[in-house]
Parts: structure tokens; C-alpha cells; sequence
């Protein structure tokens, strides 16, 4: 019997993503979703230009919050003006790696917070608590970059959220969450706050370890009763340098270009790819907090 795929309408334009660097990274994880690197130009690094007119539309339709992905933030020299330009409108959210960010950067990013009335929050990948751990995934070298990024961060008024993907056994859950917080505190991050994200069996995930199972879907049964606010499709949209797309996770993936502008991507998804089972099972993986979150 062919398998019926549920869909999600979008209730609301709550959140727009912005894909700034495209696939574009200053390194290549072991375990990337969306297999950036420095040499996958699959989707380009975005101009000041490109991003208003979604930015100006959003800000019509209601939006209330900004985020900013790629590949990497800050691998995009106009970043701090698309910033600046953002934050005349609503909150907004860097997910960076961190070791870009130099001391002259964070002052920068200082004063564009200080001149705005909204927030700006980081989300810094790690992917170990120690040099080791973390550099088995993300590249040699990564970790004393990221952990200088993150002190910078902190020097300059900003308490960035740690996002770290599971990679460990369930068993090992409390072991590696205390090993982030006091490594992070040893390195003068007083008050740690630190978000554990599930695997997408996708890109890199799927080599590293393995893709999804063949019956890890999501159904119409499985819909009955269940809170679609959840799900990132049912509130957000992501602009790149191609158009509008339904999410920052199914970016690859050719269906889920909606179109050319905001307006023509108000439609209904079908949850038709085995990354949105991941979304169904841990709900709300691309905001900053949920269920799986801590602050220290």
C-alpha cells in the first residue's frame, strides 16, 4: 500500500531564515546535513541586496524573528551590514562555528547590538567537550578556535547558545553534557547555556554513521493530535541565493523550493523526506530552545 505523506500548511511567517554563505564553510564536518565545505558553491553567499527584498516582505507578512545559516555566517563579508539592516526589524540569531569571529569582529557585533532595540543571539556548534572529541568531527584545529570564538563572544555582553549534535550513546548523556558545561566554564564561559540536537541521517550524517530506516516516515497517522507548531515548516521559510525553500534541513532537495518571493511559497509541504521524522520526533530543532536545551 503506497504510503499517504501528511502536509503542513503555513499557519503564520513567524521566523525567516536566511542562508547567507550558502553551502559555503570555512570547514567540512564529518556529519553536515547539507555538505557544506569551502569548495560546495551548490548555493552562493548572499549580497545585502539579495536579502531586503525577503527581509522588507517578511516584515510585511509579520515575521518575528531572524536567522542567519549557511555553511558559515561569517565566511559572507557583508554579513555585519545584513545584521544591521535586520535588527531595524525584529531579534535575529548567527549559526556560526565560532572561529571567524575575531576581537574586532565582537566588538563590532557589540555595538550593532547596543544600536538595536532587539536581541542578537549566537548559536555556536561544538561537537566535543574536549580537543579530541570535538576535532574527530568538526576538523583538526577547530576546537581552540571555536572555544576563542565563544570567550570573545562572552567578553562582549553575549551568551551564546552551544549546539551540540548527539553523537554519543544514551547512556552517556549526563557524562557529556557536565563534560561541556566545565569545559566551558574552564574557559570563561561563567554561564554555559548548551542545546543538544538530534542527527540528520542526511549529507555527511548518513556516510558518517547511517541514513534513516525505511520506515522512518511520517504518516497521517501519526499527525492525529499532534502539535504542528513543532514542525519548522508550519511558521518559517528560507531564502538562499536560489529562492524560497521550505526549511534550512531540505535545502538539497528540489521540492522543497517553493518559489522566487515569500508569497508564492505560502503553500502547503509534504512531509514526503525522512528528515522531517526527525523533526516529528524531537520538535522544535531549529529554534533556540526546546525540550532537549540547558542552560547551566
Amino acid at each position: 500500500m503506497e504510503n499517504k505523506f501528511p502536509k503542513v500548511k503555513l499557519d503564520s511567517l513567524d521566523n525567516l531564515w536566511l542562508q547567507v554563505s550558502g553551502t559555503i564553510c570555512n570547514i567540512e564536518c564529518k556529519h553536515c546535513f547539507n555538505n557544506s565545505s569551502p569548495v560546495n558553491h551548490s548555493f552562493e553567499l548572499m549580497t545585502l541586496q539579495q536579502c531586503k527584498p525577503y527581509i522588507d516582505e517578511a516584515v510585511k507578512v509579520g515575521v518575528k524573528e531572524f536567522y542567519f545559516t549557511g555553511g558559515e555566517p561569517f565566511a559572507n563579508k557583508e554579513l555585519l551590514q545584513i545584521l544591521e539592516y535586520t535588527l531595524q526589524f525584529g531579534p535575529a540569531t548567527i549559526l556560526t562555528n565560532g572561529m571567524l569571529i575575531k576581537e574586532n569582529t565582537a566588538q563590532m557585533l557589540h555595538e550593532i547590538s547596543t544600536n538595536s532595540i532587539y536581541t542578537l543571539e549566537f548559536r555556536i556548534s561544538l561537537d566535543g567537550y574536549t580537543e579530541e572529541m570535538n576535532d574527530n568531527i568538526r576538523g583538526k584545529g577547530v576546537f581552540k578556535k571555536a572555544m576563542n570564538g565563544i570567550k570573545l563572544l562572552y567578553e562582549h555582553g553575549f551568551l551564546p547558545i552551544i549546539t551540540v549534535t548527539k553523537t554519543w550513546e544514551e547512556l552517556e548523556e549526563e557524562k557529556v553534557l557536565n563534560g561541556f558545561i566545565e569545559t566551558l566554564k574552564e574557559n570563561g564561559y561563567e554561564r554555559p547555556r548548551i542545546k543538544i540536537l538530534p542527527s540528520l541521517k542526511i549529507g555527511q550524517e548518513a556516510l558518517r554513521a547511517r541514513g534513516y530506516d525505511k520506515y522512518e516516515y511520517v504518516n497521517e497517522e501519526m499527525m492525529k493530535d499532534y502539535d504542528v507548531s513543532q514542525l519548522i515548516c508550519s511558521n518559517t521559510r528560507l531564502v538562499s541565493s536560489k529562492g524560497v525553500h521550505v526549511c534550512p534541513i531540505l535545502i538539497n532537495y528540489p521540492d522543497a523550493k517553493l518559489g522566487d518571493n515569500l508569497e508564492s511559497s505560502f503553500k502547503e509541504y509534504e512531509l514526503k523526506h525522512q528528515a522531517c521524522y526527525t523533526c516529528y520526533i524531537f520538535g522544535a530543532i531549529c529554534s533556540n530552545f526546546s525540550s532537549v536545551g540547558r542552560d547551566a
